[in-house]
């Protein structure tokens, strides 16, 4: 993976930054060396490895200086795609996404007034024959205007109607080039502080093949949980890809950088803040460790794939501002690409959840105490 992002140098990205454009030429990379296909079983093209091998792929593009948001829900989404799928499904639709022929990168879940309160969604689903009609909206819904499938989650029983108010949700796969070309879905780019291609779905009247239903119908909540653990292992593993860029850059500079006779590094207030991130670095390397392990090995991860979200995304921001004080002025210029890397991994505090939820989650989950909201 180092070798492929050697080709794809800073310059590459701080022109994509500037153009707001996507990267398609590194995932045309990507998918061409087999990457994008690491968690497909070798029986439909794959490389099935795990995601301990796949979090060390992503870590290693954020450090190389990329971003692999650019990618990476090809990844996460496997986790509901392959323990929920029916055989047939997978034998439709993982061999072209191995091949490349076909790209799943959209994941439609938050809206604008639900939010992080995903049992609340309004977005709706109605049987009709042999098909599904969908009516609703999607909000910073990352790369769907670069995806041809879309894993949608959509209310098909009313939530006055439950009195468990985690069913009644169903998990969709959408052809996303159809949808837009028969006028049922319009999608509208965002304009954002970070280059993550997030924009505003909107559904009329959307037509979805009843056999495009994924798992067990208002069983939603519950299947998109393995990819919400999964994508918070892959963050993590981008933030400290993030944070290792942080140091490296850092650390470098610090030593080559004199002022006053001598080189910066040497003074604590330089030195320190750096030593500090790189040991939070690591902690949290070992927590996203134990996630993928976890995961890997079809055993509960929630709290340790929340933990290891929570903790390199700080670890990787207090790497990102020790950085930021070490290049002084010159971290606010373009050149030097400490800026923009600054930008995206701020992010990774707010989304895909935000660290408020995950200690709230923590907090009531499993340590017990009373719930906050």
């Amino acid at each position: 993976m180092r070798e492929l992002c050697a080709q794809f140098p800073d310059a590459y990205w701080r022109e994509l930054d500037r153009q707001e454009a996507y990267p398609d030429a590194f995932v045309r990379a990507l998918t061409e060396a087999g990457w994008l296909a690491a968690l497909i079983p070798p029986e439909f093209g794959g490389a099935g490895l795990g995601f301990g091998e796949v979090g060390a792929m992503l870590e290693e593009i954020n450090r190389s200086g990329g971003n692999a948001a650019s990618a990476h829900a090809q990844m996460y989404t496997m986790a509901t795609v392959l323990k929920y799928r029916s055989r047939d499904q997978k034998c439709r639709y993982l061999p072209p996404i191995a091949r490349g022929e076909v790209r799943l990168q959209a994941f439609g879940v938050t809206e604008p007034d639900a939010g992080s309160e995903t049992t609340r969604i309004q977005t709706v689903a109605v049987r009709h024959g042999g098909d599904w009609v969908i009516n609703g909206q999607k909000v910073f819904i990352s790369r769907a205007l670069y995806s041809d499938l879309m894993l949608l989650l959509a209310r098909t029983t009313p939530y006055d109607e439950l009195t468990d108010k985690t069913q009644g949700l169903s998990v969709f796969l959408v052809d996303l080039k159809q949808a837009v070309s028969a006028g049922q879905m319009t999608i509208q780019p965002i304009p954002a502080m970070v280059n993550h291609h997030t924009t505003a779905v909107y559904m009329q009247d959307l037509v979805v093949p009843a056999e495009n239903l994924i798992g067990v119908e208002g069983m939603g909540f519950r299947q998109i949980i393995d990819s919400w653990n999964a994508e918070r292992i892959l963050v993590a593993s981008e933030a400290l890809g993030d944070g290792r860029w942080f140091i490296d850059r850092a650390s470098r500079y610090a030593t080559q950088r004199h002022v006053f006779g001598h080189a910066i590094g040497a003074n604590q207030g330089v030195q320190f803040p750096i030593a500090q991130a790189h040991a939070a670095l690591e902690a949290a390397t070992l927590m996203r460790d134990k996630a993928a392990w976890l995961f890997d090995a079809s055993r509960s991860c929630g709290p340790e794939a929340n933990m290891a979200k929570l903790l390199a995304s700080q670890a990787s921001w207090a790497a990102a501002n020790a950085a930021l004080d070490t290049y002084g002025g010159y971290g606010f210029a373009k050149e030097f690409d400490v800026e923009r890397k600054f930008r995206e991994t701020r992010l990774l505090s707010v989304a895909p959840i935000s660290n408020n939820l995950v200690l709230a989650y923590l907090g009531q989950k499993v340590l017990a105490m009373p719930r906050s909201y």
